[in-house]
């Protein structure tokens, strides 16, 4: 079960926040106050996503983004009242990898929590055995069981196929994709994915046009079985 670390002093907030990635899945540890969250991680780094409030009791967020940075390179998201473009910039130069003003859309919150701990989770697939082939992740290689025959994928083919294992049997929208893959401010059409989607059938299908791995949901997006 992945570990979330809550540090935040409202307790109306804390508390439907806690509830919600608990029921997305997660085991959440929630603290209040900036002295107490400082001695947890000076001693313990075993999260896989801490979420800072940015105004907190002793030692506010941004410090404790430092203090975190010392350490680990664990995800780190803000949430503040302070939504300003400069407390935003603050706020991922001393290290966070998101920033969410309040007030917030939950939904929005779960989504954000979901692409930071799944481009955390990443790093840990190393290679994977999909159709005929073993994937490389970090030399990029696909080698086929058989002929020995050994080619190479792209960055963003790499980076789909990882997403693919990550939420194997799951639906996986064609927004998410795009956010995923190419953040918030680079704007490619879904028909890009589309052409990745083909280019996988090619490699890995027996029969690219009756996919056994790679499957279309019509009006969703994508779900990869192996």
């Amino acid at each position: 079960m992945q570990k979330i670390c809550l540090v935040e002093d409202e307790k109306s907030i804390g508390e439907i926040v806690k509830l919600n990635l608990e029921l997305e899945g997660y085991s959440v540890e929630w603290l209040v106050d900036g002295e107490d969250a400082k001695k947890l991680f000076e001693a313990n780094f075993e999260f896989d996503l801490i979420i800072l409030d940015v105004m907190l009791p002793h030692i506010n967020g941004v410090d404790l983004c430092r203090i975190i940075r010392f350490k680990s390179k664990v995800p780190v998201l803000f949430l503040s009242a302070k939504g300003k473009t400069t407390d935003r910039i603050q706020g991922l130069k001393v290290g966070g990898n998101d920033y969410l003003p309040k007030p917030f859309d939950l939904e929005e919150l779960l989504l954000r929590v979901s692409v930071l701990i799944g481009d955390a989770s990443q790093t840990d697939i190393k290679q994977a055995t999909i159709g005929e082939y073993l994937v490389n992740f970090k030399t990029y290689d696909y080698v086929h069981s058989l002929t020995q025959e050994k080619k190479r994928l792209s960055k963003k083919e790499i980076a789909l196929l990882q997403l693919f294992l990550e939420k194997e049997g799951e639906v996986i929208s064609r927004n998410e994709i795009l956010d995923r893959l190419w953040g918030k401010n680079q704007f490619p059409t879904t028909r890009t994915i589309d052409n990745y989607i083909l280019n996988f059938r090619k490699i890995f299908e027996l029969d690219s046009k009756n996919p056994k791995l790679f499957h279309s949901i019509r009006g969703v997006g994508y779900k990869f079985t192996p």
